[in-house]
């Protein structure tokens, strides 16, 4: 199963314009209906979620939903183009509840257009609307995916990601291979691949962002390889000042049962 969702997280406040090549498609997406678990890190189930994509041509729409047992919601909707590289289209990220500090709506088209609603400290609603130049390798809610089709052998693959701080920032996010691990499936070992997702600030920003604490924690994700490689799990923020989450395979469970997940 492949997994599309928002690299999220906060940086500081310099802007700058970011330029990179989109990944090629190795592996194109079809239309798939999944199911995940959410866990803190102390290993509880957060929240349930769902993945559900579909396909119509060259293009693709995957709704990623994550819902709290809080009654907090995380969602985000993924329109990419699959036609030799990996281009996003539109993208919508939604967070509310108690689960997220600032409650935002995130909205992105392919003209660069960017509207973010958002709830202050003072709990009073804003709106930021901006027109802005977006690179062509822009990965927003396309991370796992890129991870099954980027270049094993290549020591980093570069792209860059549109974040909200409130305010709409251009980031780069260098994805490297990592050490292998292993796991298990009903008693067979098999192994995985990990990358590694690192923000990386630009300017002065990026220089300062390290001894002020502001420098975003890394992803790790997980993939299993071969020649239909695919999400297995990852860990990382899902937003701004959100702990270390972990998203994982979850199978469904029969007779009234608990759903488990994939350890």
């Amino acid at each position: 199963m492949r997994l599309g969702w928002l690299f999220a997280t906060t940086v500081l406040s310099t802007p700058f314009l970011l330029r990179g090549e989109p990944v090629a498609v190795r592996q194109p997406q079809g239309v798939l209906h999944g199911f995940l678990a959410l866990r803190g890190q102390n290993g509880g189930v957060l929240a349930s979620g769902e993945l559900m994509q579909s396909v119509k041509g060259a293009q693709v729409t995957s709704v990623l939903r994550f819902q709290f047992k809080d009654g907090s919601l995380h969602e985000e909707t993924s329109v990419f183009t699959q036609r030799k590289t990996f281009r996003l289209v539109a993208y919508r990220q939604v967070q509310k509840g108690p689960a997220f500090k600032r409650p935002t709506d995130m909205q992105v088209n392919a003209k660069g257009q960017v509207t973010i609603r958002y709830t202050d400290d003072d709990g009073k609603e804003k709106t930021i609307e901006e027109r802005m130049e977006l690179p062509a390798d822009l990965a927003n809610g396309l991370i796992p995916i890129l991870v099954t089709n980027v270049d094993p052998k290549a020591e980093k693959t570069t792209v860059s990601m549109l974040a909200s701080t409130p305010k709409p920032r251009l980031v780069k996010v260098e994805i490297s291979p990592n050490v292998g691990d292993s796991f298990s499936v009903m008693g067979a070992t098999k192994k995985a691949q990990r990358y590694v997702a690192k923000i990386e600030i630009g300017g002065i920003s990026g220089v300062i962002a390290p001894l002020v604490g502001k420098q975003p924690p890394d992803t790790h994700l997980w993939v299993v390889g071969g020649a239909a490689p695919g999400f297995l799990k990852s860990e990382g923020p899902l937003c701004q000042d959100c702990p270390i989450w972990r998203i994982e395979l979850a199978s469904p469970a029969w007779g009234g049962g608990k759903a488990g997940a994939s350890e």
